[in-house]
């Protein structure tokens, strides 16, 4: 059983306890192809480069006309030109008795206002307020800056060109704590892993999965 848990995989757990169970729990490790992921690691690891102080001409000069639009929204972002405190950070912190977390793609600052930076060249998640992404993120940098006039979540949606803004609060942080333990305990006590989507066919799990 998971020691701690990232924002994957209590998405996955809710989406499908079943194939969190191959996944988290069994370790069943099913190759994937890299070609959908390509564009978004590109654009990662150029966006680390950049902010590091690295000179990126070499790397431009390789991305496709997409990719090079894509990221000449990302440099002219209003959020990604402000000081940067980190790039492609690890963080976690208990929430209770559980370990959550992850990496975060940049943590920026305006004076004593923080920001986190995550980069979508897909879409943004369809409740980003309370995607687990998002929640444990922000729970995660509240406990590491300790002090701060204002912190968000920012997602950039590149392929669009705009961004989505959630701002964490006091009553914020008491909702994404009782819902992170409510389905971490889930995990942990029920030990119950059913299959509970209709999307099997697009699932990598899905030749292994003998659903009742």
């Amino acid at each position: 059983m998971l020691n701690n848990f990232s924002p994957n995989a209590l998405k996955t757990y809710k989406t499908c306890p079943k194939k969190f169970y191959f996944k988290y729990v069994e370790n069943v490790n099913i190759p994937r192809s890299a070609l959908p992921f390509e564009k978004g690691k590109k654009i990662h690891a150029l966006a680390n480069y950049y902010l590091q102080g690295l000179n990126t001409d070499n790397f431009e000069q390789a991305l496709t006309s997409e990719e090079l639009q894509i990221w000449q929204n990302l440099k002219s972002n209003e959020f990604y030109q402000k000081d940067c405190l980190k790039s492609e950070f690890p963080l976690m912190c208990k929430v209770e008795k559980y370990w959550v977390g992850g990496r975060l793609d940049a943590i920026v600052y305006d004076k004593n206002n923080y920001y986190i930076l995550d980069y979508k060249t897909g879409s943004i998640p369809e409740n980003p307020e309370y995607d687990f992404q998002t929640m444990i993120y922000l729970l995660c940098l509240d406990k590491y800056l300790k002090e701060y006039n204002s912190l968000s979540f920012v997602y950039i949606d590149l392929k669009n060109n705009r961004n989505h803004i959630i701002e964490f609060s006091a009553d914020k942080r008491k909702l994404y704590e009782e819902k992170i333990v409510e389905i971490c305990e889930k995990i942990t006590k029920g030990k119950i892993y059913k299959c509970n989507t209709n999307s099997c066919k697009f699932c990598e799990y899905s030749k292994i999965c003998l659903i009742e």
